[in-house]
């Protein structure tokens, strides 16, 4: 395999909130790495964030970015549906990925990377599943493979957000929330979903008119345990992500929010973090590392593009449980070798 160089050039594509912080991450907190392009198709806006990097190029077209010579790896951070022809492009160049969800927007496409990724003979793609590298979350994962609490019977999870952005609608609750749970429900447990149920009470006075505002989410697993979600992106009083793990001989849980309490005036309490990017940072440049590190010895580590399609087909189960009601089956191929 080739060796890549000590320092890792990098095409983020897509300048939005989530690329421009990634530009952010690799000029300022990550080794390794340099941003080379930017790639976004409001060139104004992607010339905007280009100008705060030295030597940073500026295109509107992914494929002519990877054909840079100084661009050795890719971070995808557009829109959902632009992802596959930036994957294939990647593939095409023989870059490594690390591809923010989804994967893609739904299981087909998904799907077809897959087989475009498989065809290779060795991954390239990293999906941005970024809780799997948040301390709590970590530090739960290695609890559970002790096995010192016996066999995971329940998960309880809690994600809840201040306001939903303007556009938002009840599916997107499932595409672009819920999402995450089905990944950290899979690592965690170390199970594929199986069926899913959607539960939606009356609205929250505080949802946009037409929104299925909050929802319950119950997953089933193949290792027989039983998952719950609940996603509320209209609380009003902050971002919080909590779960819960249920097992045989204990339970363990993560996402309090406690690092800090203070007792003053006659009131104690803390803080509540807003959004998720103020939440999960140093999960973020957790992450962003491990890309680099990896990408650098020629591997590629972390979610793979099969965690993107497994995803991507629980999503469409849930959309369905959500409009026409009871508990739909989550219809996977076989997993390929590759991805064993």
């Amino acid at each position: 395999m080739t060796q890549r160089p000590h320092t890792l050039g990098v095409a983020v594509i897509g300048t939005g909130r989530m690329g421009a912080d990634h530009v952010r991450r690799i000029q300022e907190v990550t080794s390794g790495a340099r941003v080379t392009a930017v790639v976004d198709v409001d060139a104004e806006r992607a010339k905007s964030v280009a100008a705060r990097v030295d030597g940073c190029t500026v295109h509107t077209d992914p494929a002519a970015a990877m054909a840079s010579a100084d661009v050795d790896a890719v971070i995808v951070a557009s829109p959902g549906p632009a992802h596959e022809a930036a994957l294939l492009a990647a593939f095409e160049h023989d870059l490594p990925v690390l591809c923010e969800k989804p994967l893609t927007p739904d299981a087909a496409s998904a799907l077809r990377v897959l087989q475009a990724e498989q065809k290779l003979g060795r991954r390239r793609v990293q999906v941005g599943f970024m809780r799997r590298y948040d301390a709590e979350y970590m530090k739960l994962k290695s609890l559970l493979e002790t096995g010192q609490l016996g066999r995971p019977l329940m998960l309880h999870n809690r994600h809840r957000n201040v306001a939903s952005p303007p556009g938002w609608t009840s599916e997107m609750l499932i595409n672009d929330s819920v999402t995450h749970e089905m990944d950290v429900t899979r690592w965690l447990l170390g199970h594929e979903i199986t069926a899913v149920t959607v539960l939606a009470p009356t609205p929250s006075a505080n949802a946009p008119d037409g929104i299925r505002d909050p929802q319950f989410v119950v997953f089933e697993t193949d290792g027989g345990a039983v998952v719950d979600v609940e996603i509320y992106v209209n609380c009003g009083f902050g971002y919080q992500v909590q779960a819960e793990v249920v097992c045989e001989r204990g339970t363990a849980r993560v996402g309090d929010g406690h690092a800090m309490v203070t007792n003053a005036a006659g009131r104690w309490g803390g803080i509540i973090a807003q959004d998720y990017i103020e939440r999960f940072a140093d999960a973020y440049d957790r992450e962003v590392q491990a890309w680099v590190d990896a990408t650098r010895r020629d591997e590629v580590t972390g979610p793979s593009a099969w965690d993107g399609y497994a995803v991507a087909a629980v999503c469409e189960a849930a959309v369905r449980a959500l409009e026409e009601g009871g508990r739909m089956r989550v219809e996977l191929v076989e997993r390929p070798a590759l991805y064993a």
